[in-house]
């Protein structure tokens, strides 16, 4: 999944921290236990996770996702979910670095089908430009 960014509203009025939805494998440290989580959004100042058994409101934790591992508290918890808010402010850029594409990876096809329009006779190509012309889909002469 990509990364969404947005602003989230409270009951109180606009969050300060900007979030980013995400769906990313992340851990807490619980009392010593690791317990792997699905984080689900995050910010500089705290992020929305996801697991089997949530630890209670109030809760110290550690929190780890790739270089990052920052101390926290569970600050609110609901069903399989729960808001961790954390010691100090992180760079959540660190966090979400491998899901950005760089400049040189927008350039590149994401992926190709071997053989596709390969091994096709002149008339099996122009029967095939002429039902992509019929649906709607432009196929390129090659």
């Amino acid at each position: 999944m990509g990364v969404e960014s947005f602003l989230d509203v409270s009951v109180a009025g606009k969050r300060q921290a900007k979030r980013n939805r995400v769906l990313l494998a992340a851990k807490l440290e619980v009392g010593g236990i690791e317990i792997d989580v699905r984080l689900r959004d995050l910010s500089q100042k705290g992020a929305l996770i996801e697991c089997q058994r949530v630890p209670p409101a109030g809760s110290e934790v550690v929190f780890h996702r790739g270089s990052i591992t920052v101390p926290a508290r569970i600050a609110w918890a609901g069903a399989n979910r729960a808001g961790l808010e954390f010691a100090y402010m992180i760079d959540e850029s660190e966090v979400l670095v491998q899901l950005r594409r760089t400049t040189t990876d927008q350039n590149q096809p994401r992926f190709r089908r071997p053989g596709l329009g390969e091994g096709l006779s002149e008339q099996e190509k122009k029967l095939a430009q002429l039902w992509g012309v019929s649906v709607g889909i432009s196929v390129p002469e090659r």
